[in-house]
């Protein structure tokens, strides 16, 4: 076995001299660029390597706020775990502001000093491991914008201790920081009035220029524009009236201008009067002003028709719909007063007072417009607005867009009370506590804000909480008020305008502010409850995210504590609707997904309670299925296909195979009108949805496409096929598909529940052609053929993400039986297999890593990754190093056994394990050890290393062994 020297030796032989030569990644020097299409960003390796270090070492020139929040969670894991570090920077051309040092001194495992040596421009990062220590160095400072976002080149290096590079890195850093200062609240004083004499100087030079029309900024002196959103939504919305619709439906996400994309929609579609219609008076004076800045004209086209102004004859009236929708008001306007008439927060349109207004009313155009069209009370919005879509986009899209502010979200561990986390049953008492104030204080000053005063919002889960919190915030110097749906409207807005000014630090509400509220200086959002939907997740996230001169991001601080609820967080945050677990944890292991400079990050006990709420939900009950079901329905105005699910991002249609055996069967179960279909058409359709439709294996979808297009198919034209699609085409594998849609591959109780009739014959050994019986219900049953069609459709849609030359796809997920099927094993011995089994020159190795605390003695083997290439292995029990299946294990690289590792992290991830790749026994690694069984008798076991091909990728190696 290979030394790490040796692994070294061999990445550095990778690198410098033959790519060709085999390496582990671990050890590889690599080039870090920032890819938005890949979701590679020099911040991954980054928080990777600082995840795992015993200490770490920064050298760089400048430091943003936005930067240093993108390692702050990471910061206070490690200083719960007892590890510190240093960073070195200066104040280089006064880049940094002073703001970022008081920051820096909040994080106290980091010791930071200042260089004044001339010209200061370094950028490196060192992270000290056991034995060796991980380089990263080039052009990236500690900014969010060269972490994620700008094109930077950096190389990522790794050596041991006596490393020559290493070694130089250390020695300058070393130099440079003895005769560096310390950072000190007193420095920063110092700092802050040098700092701003360089801006009033900086300042005056800029007055001192003469401004020439090439040189004024075009704010200054042109209209506004559309952005890229409103000029493709506007381009739509034309060619839709053009097609002769009178209503459209825009989705977009909080903070794109909906209300500048309505203003200008109305300035192209020249109404001779227009009615805009929101859910809240305070809405109406923003949304007034905005659109007298695009259209223009005199103030008395303008007017208000409200609770509180009772203007009724406006060119352009904005009205609330509690007021116009009263019949001593509706009935004072003529059918057809208003030529475009537009709806905001349209997803409230479902309420009596709104349709008796849309009934009232024949504009030429209908407009609607909201950020979350989703319903739970199963009325169709679309069918509201002719399934008209005339723009979607969505909070992900928007971000790369560049067109709403960025948000850095931390998902902090709750207080714990009484040793125990805050939870679902937590009483008032619990969650107002002179500890969780401090607590509460503790963390939302370490995460902070952006600009130089915090202007927030607290989301809290009572009424009775915001009150008594916004007390005691009171008492401890902060300013704050709490509102509720039961407070006047003018003090609403009076405490609006004092957090905009200054004058408050805080707002603490429940839910008031979840939508319809513009309040664009919010720069740090707190949400102090559990979350019980993922549209308003999404709606008090976004309270945050409309752009504002002062502020550079938004905060985001989510409190998480024991709540069953907490699998939404993950969902909310990517938009992942499919409903499938693995989906899920992937989207807490790794968040690379979300866009521009935005970053996602979760302390360590915070992300462990996410864990565990995955694990323990239902996230395929019906109820939840069903609504998604008639979300997908209302959208298509039909029932939805399967490919309908994967096209629009909805749920995973394995989700259907797996909770109710085909997705036939869940149109009955929600008592949907489908044609029958007998015993065993469904027993087909349940056999192909378990089978086929997850994807793992394009040679079955192939087959199974060429003979739904004719009756037979020749070996040589499936072959040529399968080849065109870059598929291995082995004699071995051949006979496997036959095996599988023959039926002979499975057990008895398997077959019977698929019916035990083959889907094809392989007819004379020449050609292939469906089963009579099959044959017949295709050609008979054209809702039965729909749904195979759709099946074999879907399938082909999974297996993109598979590799088509090898039988399996590092790191795609199997069960026993996908092992059995896909290593070209004859029949399902899944059921016999346990931790392994070598048959047919393969040898599948199954470990579960955290076994539950009431596993068997007898089964509980000690096997633990000793690095991302190399696990300690256990044998089953009762095993010597003498036992021949042990032998064929340990010579299996001479016996031309290929041994295959697949892992799963413990038994709540289900029937599935992570594939790993191929592995080797380790040299002379395997000793006979005993261990105890149940009756505490001595039993024994063989443990050796397995050597990986490919060292485990780092996010799923923390996933596997962290939790």
């Amino acid at each position: 076995m290979n030394t790490p020297i040796q692994h070294l030796n061999d990445s550095l032989n990778w690198a410098f001299i033959n790519q060709q030569q085999d390496s582990l990644d671990q050890y590889k020097p690599k080039l870090l660029v920032n890819n938005k299409e890949t979701n590679d960003y020099v911040l991954t390796p980054l928080l990777e390597e600082l995840s795992h270090c015993h200490s770490f070492t920064f050298s760089v020139a400048f430091i943003t706020e936005s930067g240093l929040a993108t390692l702050k969670s990471h910061l206070a894991d490690l200083k719960a775990r007892g590890i510190a570090g240093k960073i070195l920077t200066s104040n280089y051309l006064n880049f940094n502001k002073p703001k970022i040092f008081r920051e820096l001194l909040k994080i106290t495992n980091v010791e930071v000093r200042l260089t004044d040596l001339s010209g200061f421009h370094a950028k490196g990062y060192v992270f000290q491991h056991e034995g060796y220590s991980t380089i990263i160095m080039g052009s990236s400072n500690l900014t969010a914008q060269a972490l994620k976002s700008n094109y930077e080149w950096n190389v990522k290096l790794t050596s041991f201790k006596h490393g020559g590079l290493l070694g130089q890195f250390q020695s300058e850093f070393e130099k440079a920081w003895q005769n560096a200062v310390p950072l000190t609240h007193k420095w920063i004083e110092a700092y802050q009035i040098l700092y701003e004499e360089t801006q009033k100087a900086n300042q005056k030079v800029q007055e001192a220029i003469p401004l020439i029309p090439e040189m004024i900024p075009q704010t200054i002196y042109s209209p506004i524009l559309p952005n890229k959103m409103q000029q493709r939504a506007l381009k739509n919305l034309q060619e839709l009236r053009s097609s002769g619709s009178h209503k459209g439906l825009v989705i977009s996400a909080t903070g794109t201008g909906k209300t500048y994309l309505s203003a200008f929609d109305v300035r192209n579609f020249a109404p001779n009067r227009m009615l805009f219609i929101v859910h809240r008076e305070q809405i109406l004076q923003k949304s007034m002003s905005d659109y007298q800045r695009i259209i223009g004209g005199k103030d008395g086209d303008y007017g208000i028709l409200s609770g509180t102004s009772r203007v009724e004859h406006a060119k352009y009236l904005f009205a609330t719909i509690q007021t116009i929708s009263k019949n001593s008001v509706l009935t004072n306007f003529d059918p057809k007063a208003f030529d475009y008439i537009l709806i905001d927060e349209v997803h409230k349109a479902g309420a009596d007072s709104y349709l008796k207004v849309i009934d009232h009313f024949e504009p030429a155009f209908l407009l609607g417009m909201t950020a979350t069209p989703e319903r739970t009370d199963n009325f169709n919005i679309y069918e509201l607005f002719d399934y008209n879509i005339a723009y979607e986009i969505r909070l992900q899209e928007a971000l790369e867009e560049d067109m709403l502010c960025p948000f850095h979200y931390f998902g902090v561990t709750d207080f714990e009370h009484n040793g125990q986390l805050i939870d679902d049953t937590a009483m008032l008492s619990q969650l107002v506590t002179s500890k969780r104030v401090s607590y509460l204080i503790e963390k939302i000053e370490y995460y902070g804000h952006s600009g130089e005063s915090v202007k927030g919002l607290i989301f809290c889960s009572r009424k009775q909480e915001a009150f008594q919190l916004s007390d005691m915030l009171n008492v401890r110097g902060y300013r704050t008020v709490a509102l509720t749906g039961s407070d006047h409207q003018e003090l609403r807005i009076r405490s609006i305008t004092d957090l905009e000014s200054g004058k408050l630090d805080y707002i603490l509400t429940v839910d008031i502010f979840n939508e319809g509220i513009d309040i664009p200086c919010i720069n740090q959002v707190v949400m102090l409850r559990q979350t019980q939907s993922s549209i308003v997740f999404i709606q008090q996230l976004g309270r945050g995210l409309r752009k504002h001169p002062e502020k550079e991001f938004v905060t985001i601080i989510d409190f998480i504590g024991n709540y069953k609820n907490n699998y939404l967080i993950p969902i909310a945050l990517s938009g992942d609707k499919s409903q499938n677990k693995d989906n899920i944890r992937r989207h807490m292991k790794d968040t690379s997904y979300i866009k521009g400079v935005s970053t996602i990050n979760f302390e360590e006990i915070a992300m462990q309670q996410i864990f565990s709420s995955i694990s323990n939900s239902n996230l395929t009950e019906l109820k939840i299925l069903r609504e998604a079901y008639i979300e997908l329905k209302n959208r298509l105005n039909r029932i939805p296909q399967l490919i309908d699910f994967i096209e629009y991002d909805s749920i995973d249609p394995l989700v259907f195979a797996d909770k109710h055996s085909s997705y036939y069967h869940f149109l009955q179960k929600i008592k949907e009108t489908v044609p029958p279909l007998c015993e065993q058409e469904q027993k087909y359709l349940t056999m192909l949805s378990a089978e086929i439709l997850n994807g793992k294996r394009r040679h079955e979808i192939v087959l199974l496409k060429l003979l739904l297009a004719k009756d037979n198919v020749t070996y040589e034209e499936y072959v040529n096929s399968l080849k065109e699609k870059g598929c291995y085409t082995d004699s071995e594998t051949i006979k496997s598909v036959i095996r599988v849609l023959d039926m002979s591959f499975f057990t008895e109780p398997t077959k019977k529940k698929y019916g035990d009739s083959a889907i094809v014959e392989f007819v004379q050994d020449q050609h292939f052609s469906f089963h009579p019986m099959m044959s017949r219900f295709l050609q008979n049953n054209a809702y039965f053929r729909q749904m195979i069609v759709d099946i074999v459709h879907s399938a082909f849609l999974k297996n993109e993400q598979y590799v088509y030359s090898e039988p399996l796809t590092l790191y795609k997920k199997y069960s026993r039986k996908d092992s059995c099927k896909l290593l070209k094993w004859y029949s399902d011995e899944s059921s016999t297999m346990y931790g392994y089994k070598t048959k047919h020159q393969t040898c599948p190795i199954f470990v579960t890593y955290h076994k539950h605390e009431e596993v068997e003695a007898s089964t509980n083997y000690q096997e633990e990754f000793i690095s991302p290439e190399i696990l300690k292995w256990s044998t089953k029990s009762r095993r010597t190093l003498e036992s021949e299946e042990v032998q064929t294990i340990i010579k299996a690289d001479q016996l031309k056994i290929d041994l295959h590792l697949f892992v799963k992290r413990n038994d709540a991830d289900g029937i599935e394990f992570y594939y790993l790749g191929k592995v080797h026994p380790g040299e002379n690694s395997a000793y006979q050890a005993t261990m105890l069984d149940k009756n505490g008798n001595s039993i024994s076991v063989v443990h050796m290393n397995l050597v990986l091909e490919k060292s485990v990728e780092s996010k799923l190696y923390r996933y596997l062994t962290k939790f």
